[in-house]
C-alpha cells in the first residue's frame, strides 16, 4: 500500500501575528517558516518521493517548493483544491484574540462537527473533501507507482487534523485533541481494511528510510500467499515498517495556532 506523508506548511506571516489567514491571498512564509520548510526538505532529502501534492495557497506551495528542491529527482508539484484551508468566511483576516470572543468559538472548540463559519464552510465539509482528496490521490499514486510508493501532501493544520482523525477512526468532535505544528509531518498508510497511522506531528528526524522500511514490512500468508498488510500485528511486532519515522509519535504539548 502507498504511504502518505502529510506536511503542514511552515510558519506564515499570519501565524506569526495571530491572524486567521484562511483562504486569504498574499499570505507567505515568514523567515522562520522558510527555515522550517528547508528543515523539512532536509528530513526528506534522502527519500525519493513519488509525488508531491499541495494546497494551492502560497504558504503551502512555498513549502512544497523548498521540499522539492532537495528531492533526488525534480517533481512537478500538483495542486489540489481538496487540500485547501478551511473556508472561514467572514472570520478570515481577523485576529484569533478577537475571534475567541465570538460565541461560535466555543462550538469550534467543543463541537466542531456542528461548526459552520459565517459565509464560509462547515468543518464537516472540510473533513469530507480533505479525506476524499487524499484517498483519491493515494489510490492514483499507488496505481501509477506501485504498492511501495511514498508521496507528500502539503496542507493546513485543520485539514491535516481532520484527515488524521478519519484515519484514527475519531469523530470530528475529537479532532482538537490532535496537534499539528508548522512544518510538522504525519504519516498514514491506507490499506484495504484500515488506515495505519505511523506518525503524528513529527518535527525532527531523518525520514529517508521510510520507503525501504515499507518494502520490508509486507507480510504474506504461508498458506495461500494472501497479503496481510491490512492486519494489525498482535503484540506490536518488531517495528520493521515504521522505524524510520524520526520522533513521529511525539506531539508537543503547547496549543497549536490556527
Amino acid at each position: 500500500m502507498a504511504t502518505l506523508i502529510l506536511a503542514r506548511h511552515g510558519r506564515s506571516t499570519a501565524n506569526a501575528t495571530g491572524v486567521l489567514a484562511g483562504r486569504g491571498k498574499g499570505v507567505h512564509l515568514d523567515e522562520e517558516g522558510l527555515a522550517q520548510a528547508r528543515a523539512a526538505a532536509g528530513r526528506l532529502a534522502g527519500l525519493e518521493l513519488d509525488a508531491i501534492v499541495s494546497s494551492p495557497l502560497e504558504r503551502c506551495k512555498e513549502t512544497a517548493s523548498e521540499i522539492n528542491k532537495l528531492q533526488p529527482g525534480s517533481l512537478k508539484v500538483a495542486h489540489e483544491r481538496g487540500l485547501l484551508e478551511c473556508d472561514y468566511g467572514s472570520w478570515t483576516g481577523k485576529t484569533l484574540k478577537s475571534l475567541a470572543e465570538e460565541p461560535l468559538w466555543r462550538t469550534v472548540q467543543a463541537h466542531p462537527a456542528a461548526a459552520s463559519f459565517p459565509d464560509g464552510e462547515s468543518m464537516a465539509a472540510m473533513m469530507s473533501r480533505g479525506v476524499a482528496a487524499v484517498r483519491a490521490w493515494d489510490a492514483k499514486i499507488e496505481a501509477e507507482h506501485g504498492p511501495h510508493a511514498v508521496w507528500l501532501a502539503v496542507s493546513h493544520a485543520d485539514v491535516i487534523k481532520s484527515i488524521l482523525a478519519d484515519a484514527l477512526g475519531m469523530h470530528l468532535d475529537l479532532f482538537q485533541r490532535i496537534v499539528v505544528d508548522p512544518s510538522s509531518m504525519s504519516v498514514i498508510r491506507y490499506t484495504p481494511l484500515r488506515p495505519f497511522v505511523l506518525a503524528v506531528n513529527s518535527v525532527a528526524g531523518d525520514l529517508a528510510g521510510l520507503k525501504s522500511a515499507h518494502k520490508e514490512s509486507g507480510r504474506k500468508s504461508e498458506q495461500d500467499g494472501e497479503s496481510l498488510d491490512s492486519d494489525a500485528v498482535v503484540g506490536g511486532g518488531d517495528g520493521a515498517g515504521t522505524q524510520a519515522t524520526g520522533n513521529g509519535g511525539v506531539s508537543r504539548s503547547r496549543a497549536p495556532k490556527a
